[in-house]
């Protein structure tokens, strides 16, 4: 139980339905429409479609998503891989001949056809209930209405405002410049590429007027999309993987998503007796960060598109698991020098719905970097997300750019299993972060008896790019042993991810948080 007379938030209790997620209005869209009959299915999407209107810097219809969920009255985790493809044209010989080591961050190379929408009407057409009219509605009324900027949201903006270009400066600024918290927002354009969508389904994005502005307008800026690109489009259904730690079991997606690096994170962690650390000192910090590090550069080898990956049961044995936690000192940081991911970065929602049948759904959806390339469509204003940086230039690696490939993805949702049951769908936003944050939420739950929010409130430090990097909420004392050990220890200049998560009790009762590095909420009913 949390300290009442400190700052903080509790916990959210309901018996019918609950949504947590990042953005106030969009938690209360998603339960309005389960009010309304429909299930949670229907309220993840109106939730997560609406989060691109509340948070565009974050994600929007020109994005991706994954899911995982649990269908009605069943115990199974089903996986909708909703993550698009690089465009035919796409090249990394070409791309390494005009002199690039990495794909251009904030170029027209970086664009990868957004798969997000038809993963919103596919989820909708085979689990929802009242249809993709009723699931974008309320986007479309806030994208011709605004939202009041939210105050994470305008702190993200002001930050990120420089990296708009072009049509995306005048759509995403308003007079010049990044909203500030309380100033409304709107989309208008979007609300009528949403009306198309509700009305067509995916041909009102993929073909037509939406799609051929935003593929001449990719060519305009040199990129090589073209309609059969989008035309081409399509979400998978995919087999789930699990791992275990501490009497639960972890649900993640397959490549080309990196849940495997969260799984192989927990099984390094178990070779070390966690719950006798302390949960905010150095030697709980210092190995965590030792088995990111290496379970990183393992996912770096591995994790590309399913069809060009061949070695996931050897990332997800317990032998790799064994091999790589004897190389951790408990006493001094690995050297620098292990392989670096490609481009990653922050930018992410998260959504989660159960209903009161206990459907679960557990959807991440993203964009990207901030504002994802920086570029949005002539007409629509749309923004593309810059997901193809998450491709690497190295010749004949798996994970090479490529024509019709997809690429390493950062953004991974996670669910919960508890004697063979749903338990607990969760997400951890924050980009390369998002395994590390897996395995910490849960260890903090397993190891040292937190609550949900208490686990999501707890500091956070993530090894990453050669630093260690530190939440301010970190003592002092505990920054220098680290350094000591040979960590190069850094403070981030904001919040490190975010998260939510929804606990279905054995009682029937839903308990919800939702992260305070966000504005969101968890809300049920």
């Amino acid at each position: 139980m949390r300290d009442f007379s400190t700052p903080g938030r509790s916990a959210a209790f309901a018996s019918n339905g609950m949504c947590a997620t990042s953005h106030p209005l969009a938690a209360k869209v998603a339960v309005q429409m389960l009010e309304a009959g429909g299930n949670a299915v229907d309220a993840a999407i109106a939730g997560a479609v609406l989060l691109g209107i509340c948070e565009p810097q974050m994600t929007g219809i020109g994005g991706d998503c994954f899911v995982l969920l649990t269908p009605l009255g069943e115990d199974r985790v089903i996986a909708l891989n909703g993550s698009g493809r690089a465009p035919a044209g796409l090249d990394a010989a070409v791309l390494r001949e005009q002199g690039h080591k990495t794909v251009p961050l904030r170029g027209p190379e970086a664009v990868t056809i957004p798969g997000a929408v038809d993963a919103f009407c596919t989820l909708s057409k085979d689990y929802g209930k009242l249809g993709l009219r009723a699931s974008l509605a309320p986007a479309i009324h806030y994208a011709e209405a605004g939202v009041p900027v939210a105050p994470r949201v305008a702190f993200d903006w002001d930050q990120l405002q420089g990296d708009l270009q072009g049509t995306a400066r005048d759509r995403y600024l308003l007079d010049g410049k990044a909203p500030v918290a309380g100033q409304l927002f709107s989309a208008p354009q979007q609300a009528e590429v949403l009306r198309r969508i509700a009305m067509n389904g995916r041909d009102g994005f993929y073909d037509g007027e939406v799609a051929e502005d935003m593929v001449a307008s990719l060519n305009a800026m040199g990129g090589t999309h073209t309609l059969e690109d989008f035309a081409a489009a399509s979400c998978d259904y995919t087999d789930p993987i699990s791992g275990g730690y501490g009497g639960l079991d972890l649900y993640e997606h397959p490549p080309n998503g990196q849940g495997a690096t969260a799984i192989l994170i927990l099984n390094i962690l178990k070779h070390f007796d966690l719950a006798a650390m302390d949960p905010m000192g150095a030697a709980r910090a210092h190995i965590e960060a030792e088995a990111t590090k290496l379970a990183y550069d393992t996912r770096n080898r591995v994790i590309a598109d399913p069809d060009h990956t061949a070695r996931l049961a050897h990332m997800l044995a317990h032998e790799t698991a064994e091999k790589l936690a004897a190389l951790i000192d408990p006493r001094r940081a690995l050297p620098a020098g292990l392989p670096g991911a490609e481009a990653v970065h922050k930018d992410t929602v998260y959504i989660t719905v159960v209903d009161k049948d206990r459907m679960s759904v557990s959807l991440i959806y993203s964009i990207f970097h901030g504002f994802g390339s920086g570029l949005a469509s002539d007409k629509f204003g749309i923004l593309f997300q810059n997901r193809g940086a998450g491709f690497t230039l190295e010749d004949g690696h798996p994970n090479e750019a490529k024509g019709g490939k997809r690429p390493m993805h950062t953004i991974i949702p996670g669910l919960l299993c508890r004697d063979g049951r749903p338990y607990m769908p969760f997400g951890v936003m924050g980009g390369a972060y998002q395994p590390t944050g897996h395995a910490r939420f849960i260890s903090n739950m397993r190891d040292y008896g937190m609550d949900m929010q208490a686990a999501m409130d707890a500091p956070r430090c993530f090894a990453d790019a050669g630093e260690l990097r530190m939440e301010s909420t970190y003592a002092d004392s505990v920054r220098q042993e680290l350094s000591d050990m040979g960590h190069v220890v850094v403070t981030p200049p904001g919040p490190m991810g975010g998260s939510q998560a929804i606990a279905i009790h054995d009682s029937g009762v839903l308990e919800g948080a939702s992260d305070p590095r966000k504005d969101g909420i968890a809300l049920g009913y």
